[in-house]
């Protein structure tokens, strides 16, 4: 929390010495107007902070722990990423779903062409786009796959899931990477493989939310070869063929893990900070294992206070 704190001060600073010197050069009605926008684009900043921190706050803690040129576009891909992911749940039918979905996809080109919707997102999307050059590809598939999840059904397979990820997950890894002013090939092998890894644990990590709302989104193939049926999730079930599906599941993101750490040799250090999410990813996986692939484990429930802490140590380490 200390480095939110600081954060925070520190672009709090920035903007009032730039206000500061458009009242000393700026003739009076210039400065006004000019003043509004800066407002503007502070209140952006701080509904995406806001949004990142109470729906993604893994992903807060590392956008904190990021130089501070990048910081503040972590923040507004991660609250699009967020304002995405949480279409499905907020929508009664999927043609509301589509239409917002619509919306993003018509905002993304808009952003492109210079003229961003006046929306909070959208605007500051737009100074991360304009700031690091970001590549519209990634932003698109995002919201195409994010498009596809609202059909509301489990994964077919594993590879399923895979791709859903890679398309989700992955792709805003790689527009992290870009605001970090890097281009690798290694880092963007270990991009993927973290990202498969990170929609992975995120899908388990869910399915005692989703079981609540009698959803299950794990992959059929798995739960017919261990003889899980859905009607086992949805009551929480914690039979040997419920943990023999967790462990399947569980074990793929590890190997995730282990192909991105391979190439961990070749990626430039300054990369490893568009990757501390595999401290979450490790530790759920930790945990999860400990409660012997029982996902349902009271234990899974809270989230780790030291986590934060691991991220920082892992930020300054530089490693993953």
């Amino acid at each position: 929390m200390a480095a939110g704190f600081g954060a925070k001060r520190g672009l709090s600073r920035s903007e009032s010495s730039l206000y500061r010197a458009l009242r000393r050069h700026v003739p009076a009605g210039r400065a006004r107007t000019r003043a509004a926008a800066s407002s503007a684009a502070a209140d952006s900043q701080a509904y995406c902070l806001q949004l990142v921190r109470s729906r993604d706050y893994d992903g807060y803690v590392s956008s904190l722990l990021l130089p501070e040129e990048a910081r503040r576009s972590s923040l507004a891909l991660r609250a699009f990423n967020v304002e995405l992911a949480q279409v499905k749940d907020s929508v009664s039918q999927k043609a509301i779903g589509l239409m917002r979905m619509q919306f993003w996809r018509t905002a993304v080109e808009d952003i492109y062409r210079d003229e961003p919707p006046e929306q909070p997102v959208s605007g500051e999307l737009w100074r991360a786009v304009r700031k690091h050059e970001l590549t519209k590809r990634w932003l698109l598939r995002i919201i195409t796959e994010r498009e596809k999840d609202l059909d509301d059904r489990a994964y077919r397979n594993l590879q399923e899931l895979e791709t859903y990820s890679e398309n989700t997950q992955s792709s805003l890894i790689y527009l992290l990477l870009q605001c970090l002013g890097l281009k690798n090939v290694h880092a963007d092998h270990a991009a993927s493989h973290i990202g498969k890894a990170q929609g992975i644990v995120t899908c388990l990590r869910a399915t005692p939310y989703h079981s609540s709302r009698r959803r299950v989104y794990l992959p059929m193939d798995l739960c017919m070869l261990h003889g899980a049926s859905q009607e086992d999730f949805i009551r929480g079930g914690r039979e040997q063929s419920v943990r023999d599906v967790v462990y399947d599941v569980a074990s793929q993101a590890h190997v995730h893990l282990e192909h991105a750490r391979s190439f961990s040799n070749n990626v430039p250090p300054a990369a490893n900070l568009a990757f501390l999410q595999t401290v979450v990813l490790e530790d759920y996986l930790q945990r999860v294992r400990r409660a012997d692939f029982d996902v349902f484990h009271p234990s899974l429930k809270n989230r780790n206070p030291l986590v934060p802490l691991q991220m920082y140590l892992r930020s300054w380490k530089k490693t993953y």
